[in-house]
C-alpha cells in the first residue's frame, strides 16, 4: 500500500481540523513553536563555522563576498534573528526602558507615550509600557516587574504617593523620571505642567467675563494634579474677593455618573453657577453633555484640550498642557541620566496655554 495521506476533518463546532503534518512547510520543515533557529543552525546550513556566521551577523570584516552570500541565504531561509538580549546584556544594558501610565486608553497619554517612544528610538532603545489604572499597588507591581526584566530606566506617572519601594532599584542604577506628578518620599527627577497657574488663569478668564458663581468639578483630591488645580481655582476666586459656596466644588472619581450629578446640582441649586471650570478632559466631556441639556447658556473652561473642541458650538475654551513636551522632556532627562551627565534630581515645570474658543467667553445668563 502507498503512504497514508492525512485528511482534514471537522469537529462538532464545524471548525476544520488539519493534522499537524500537513501544516509544515518546505521552507520550515519540522518547525515547532518556541524553537528559534540559532547561529549553529545557520552555520550548518551554510557549511561554515560559528565565527564566520557571527562576523556576518555583526557586520564584521574578514568574510569573502561568496561566503557572506551563503550565510545570508541560510539566514533568510531559516528566518534567523540575532539575539540582541544576549548581546546587550554582555554590555550591562538591555537597551529598553519602561513607561508606566495611569490609563493607556486616556487620549491625554497618547502623545506623551509617542514622544517617549520617539526619544527611546533615537537612542536605540525599546519602549515597554503598561497601565496602573490609578491603583498604587498595581503601579508598584508593574514597576518592579519592569525592573525584574532589567530595563535601563523608567518613566513613571505615579498612582501612589509613596515610592520608597523604588529605593533599592535606584541604588542599583535604574534611571527614573516621574512625569505629570511628583514621586512620594524619594528624591527623583519630575517633569510636570503648571497645574496651579493654568487653573488660576482659566478661572480668572471666567471672572474677567463677568462670572462670580463659578463651579469647579475635579478629580480625586489625593491626586497631585487635582489638588493643584483646585488650589488654582481657590486662589483665583480669593484674589477676586469672591467667596466660594460649599456647593460650588466637587472632587471625586471621574466616573460620568458622579460628574453628571455634581454638574446638575451646581446648575439647579439655590445659588446656581453661571460658569464651570472642569479639572480634566474626562470631566469636561461629561459636563459638555450636561450643558447640552441645560436651558440656559453656561460658560465653560476645561483643563486639558479635547478632540473636536473647536467644532462644537460654541467651541470649548481650554487650558492646554503639552503632553508631547512632557513625555519628550522626561525621556530626554532619562537618557541624560543613563549617559551620566545628570547628578542631582530636578523639578521641571512646563507652562500651560489658554485657548479661547467661545465657551469660556459667554457672559452670565442672569
Amino acid at each position: 500500500m502507498g503512504s497514508r495521506i492525512p485528511v482534514a476533518v471537522a469537529d462538532r463546532t464545524g471548525h476544520r481540523i488539519v493534522p499537524e503534518t500537513t501544516r509544515r512547510t518546505d521552507r520550515f520543515p519540522g518547525t515547532r513553536y518556541g524553537n528559534r533557529p540559532t547561529m549553529k543552525d545557520v552555520a550548518a546550513r551554510a557549511g561554515v563555522g560559528l565565527k564566520t556566521v557571527s562576523r556576518v551577523v555583526n557586520g564584521e570584516p574578514g568574510v569573502t563576498p561568496e561566503t557572506e552570500r551563503r550565510v545570508q541565504e541560510a539566514i533568510d531561509a531559516l528566518g534567523f534573528r540575532r539575539n540582541d538580549s544576549a548581546r546587550v546584556l554582555r554590555k550591562g544594558r538591555t537597551a529598553s526602558i519602561g513607561l508606566v501610565l495611569e490609563d493607556l486608553a486616556d487620549p491625554f497619554y497618547g502623545p506623551l507615550s509617542r514622544a517617549v517612544e520617539e526619544v527611546a528610538r533615537a537612542h536605540g532603545a525599546l519602549l515597554i509600557n503598561g497601565s496602573s489604572a490609578e491603583d498604587a499597588d498595581r503601579e508598584q507591581e508593574l514597576v518592579l516587574a519592569l525592573c525584574a526584566r532589567r530595563v535601563d530606566g523608567l518613566v513613571v506617572i505615579p498612582a501612589g504617593d509613596d515610592h520608597r519601594y523604588l529605593e533599592p532599584e535606584l541604588k542599583a542604577g535604574v534611571a527614573t523620571v516621574f512625569v505629570d506628578r511628583p514621586a512620594g518620599h524619594i528624591d527623583a527627577d519630575v517633569v510636570v505642567s503648571d497645574n496651579f497657574g493654568g487653573a488660576r488663569d482659566g478661572v480668572r478668564h471666567l471672572i474677567a467675563h463677568g462670572h462670580r458663581r463659578i463651579g469647579f468639578i475635579g478629580d480625586m483630591p489625593r491626586i497631585h494634579t487635582a489638588a493643584e488645580r483646585l488650589r488654582g481655582y481657590r486662589t483665583a476666586m480669593e484674589d477676586a474677593g469672591i467667596p466660594v459656596a460649599e456647593g460650588w466644588m466637587s472632587l471625586g472619581v471621574t466616573d460620568p455618573d458622579r460628574v453628571r450629578r455634581a454638574a446638575r446640582e451646581m446648575l439647579t441649586g439655590p445659588e446656581p453657577v453661571t460658569a464651570i471650570f472642569t479639572g480634566n478632559n474626562r470631566v469636561t466631556v461629561t459636563v459638555i453633555r450636561v450643558l447640552a441639556e441645560h436651558a440656559r447658556p453656561v460658560a465653560l473652561v476645561g483643563f486639558d484640550d479635547i478632540e473636536l473642541a473647536d467644532l462644537l458650538q460654541p467651541g470649548v475654551t481650554v487650558v492646554a498642557q503639552d503632553a508631547a513636551a512632557l513625555g519628550r522632556t522626561a525621556a530626554e532627562r532619562l537618557f541624560r541620566q543613563l549617559d551620566g551627565t545628570l547628578i542631582a534630581p530636578e523639578r521641571i515645570e512646563l507652562p500651560t496655554r489658554l485657548i479661547t474658543r467661545g465657551s469660556g467667553e459667554l457672559p452670565p445668563a442672569d
